[in-house]
């Protein structure tokens, strides 16, 4: 037979474990609109009942239960979800990062535009073809003159914004470095503390979800792997090599400048001093933007570029200055025999060195726009090297084995880019779809929904409130029982 006192503690328990709902259901509130937030449950057990009889024990026929008591409060988490948004999150960054990429690379080329480089290419084309129909005419010369200076300058704008572009992914690649070595020792950080806790039987559930936030940071910059470890802690491995162990983080490195190429090596980027081998995340679409063992978005454009400008300067130079199993080219100074002088019409061989020759700036008498006539001499009027130059717009080169005129080339090069840029765009666009399914799924699992979480508190206060009438009642009791007993009659 049990005391009355027993129903007292049996009301306690049930107010200790009520107030305990209420406050996890306040924090669940208070909380929902945290980033990262993992809503919270009181898990609560019957407490242990009375102990069987015998022969010093209560002999009531049945164990009497002694209350309830919050055992643990639980994460509402799905860890598979997890690994699932980590996984397309990286997919996410690297498509984000490509993108980026490519659209900055179709505003440099601008095309089509009224400023792009085939509006200047066929104005300079152009130029030529009125040259040769009034090749004495000092307009026609100065004209084409510049419209050869527009062609160099477009071209060295374009090799100046490639080189900057590259420049400011320089810059962005240390800067995400810092960012994932920033994040590693956060989370080392956080294991750390939560070592501390773990084995004392604490629940350290903010800090797991800490330490969630900065693992879907990090998966989104590499490709992460996380193991649980010990006593709580995780162990996170990028590109196959430990980021994270437990409550140590170790550094990535990527060493710039030791390619003759300029690109970065695949054995310079480190972790802890080994080699390793990202395969997707933000970072590897930045590397592979600036230029990844050899080849790259930005390098494989200035390559196309510059073979551009060298079959191209090369083709014009050949017809404007040719060698002699060549049909001779004539200028001004030629045919009046005030020089013997000819001279190439362009220098250099890539876009950032391209220019109209300084002779030529210096005197448009050198632009050689007449060839040898039948009697072995020319006149001012004669206009056929410049015709000859100006078919060069029909004509076929060979770009790297490849054949094509060099106005095709360069469509190629445009429709190329536009392609890859639409399906760097359609995958991050897939990309962030299945990120948002993922996230919905995880967020029916962790969020917090504010409707649910009101019903919990009505529920646990009614209950805290008739815990408190039991207290009540078992204080009356026991008022009858103090005050009451023993006075007969009254």
């Amino acid at each position: 037979m049990t005391s009355t006192f027993h129903g007292l503690e049996l009301g306690k328990r049930a107010l200790y474990a009520q107030q305990a709902a209420l406050s996890t259901t306040s924090h669940n509130i208070a909380n929902a609109n945290t980033t990262g937030y993992t809503r919270q449950r009181a898990e609560m057990q019957a407490t242990n009942a009375m102990p069987v009889p015998g022969m010093h024990n209560d002999q009531s026929p049945a164990q009497m239960g002694t209350g309830v008591e919050v055992t643990k409060l639980v994460r509402l988490r799905d860890d598979y979800a997890d690994v699932q948004y980590r996984g397309e999150n990286k997919n996410l960054g690297y498509w984000e990062a490509k993108s980026d990429t490519l659209s900055k690379l179709e505003e440099v080329l601008n095309e089509p535009s009224d400023t792009g480089l085939s509006y200047v290419m066929d104005q300079f084309w152009q130029g030529w073809q009125e040259l040769s129909k009034d090749p004495d005419s000092a307009a026609n010369r100065a004209v084409l003159r510049q419209r050869g200076v527009a062609v160099a300058e477009t071209f060295h704008q374009i090799a100046d914004s490639l080189s900057q572009m590259k420049t400011d992914l320089k810059t962005v690649i240390k800067t995400k470095t810092d960012e994932v070595n920033s994040l590693a020792k956060q989370i080392s950080g956080l294991n750390d503390q939560i070592s501390r806790l773990v084995p004392n039987n604490y629940q350290p559930n903010d800090l797991y979800d800490q330490r969630d936030v900065l693992l879907d940071q990090l998966s989104k910059l590499v490709d992460v792997t996380v193991s649980p470890s010990s006593t709580g802690m995780i162990d996170v491995a990028v590109g196959g090599q430990l980021l994270v162990s437990g409550q140590t983080s170790s550094s990535l490195t990527i060493e710039f400048d030791r390619s003759a190429d300029g690109t970065i090596n695949s054995s310079d980027v480190k972790i802890g001093g080994k080699q390793a081998n990202l395969d997707s995340g933000e970072l590897l679409g930045r590397l592979e933007s600036f230029g990844l063992d050899g080849t790259g978005t930005i390098p494989d454009m200035e390559n196309q570029i510059n073979l551009l400008v060298g079959k191209l300067a090369g083709a014009i130079n050949a017809v404007h200055n040719p060698s002699s199993d060549e049909p001779a080219a004539w200028n001004l100074d030629n045919i009046a025999g005030v020089s013997a002088e000819k001279v190439d019409f362009f220098i250099g061989t890539t876009a950032g060195e391209i220019e109209v020759n300084p002779r030529i700036m210096e005197s448009l008498n050198l632009i050689a726009a007449a060839r040898t006539e039948a009697d072995g001499t020319s006149s001012s009027g004669n206009g056929d090297n410049a015709k000859a130059i100006a078919d060069l717009k029909f004509s076929q080169m060979d770009f790297a084995g490849a054949t094509s005129t060099a106005d095709d080339f360069y469509r190629n090069i445009i429709g190329t880019l536009g392609i890859d840029s639409q399906e760097a765009a359609r995958m991050q666009d897939n990309s962030q779809v299945i990120i948002n399914q993922v996230e919905n799924r995880r967020q029916s699992v962790s969020g917090v929904s504010l409707d649910e979480e009101m019903a919990n508190m009505i529920k646990f206060q009614q209950a805290y409130n008739a815990a408190a009438r039991v207290v009540t009642t078992m204080d009356e009791c026991l008022d009858k029982i103090i005050s009451g007993m023993g006075r007969v009659g009254l």
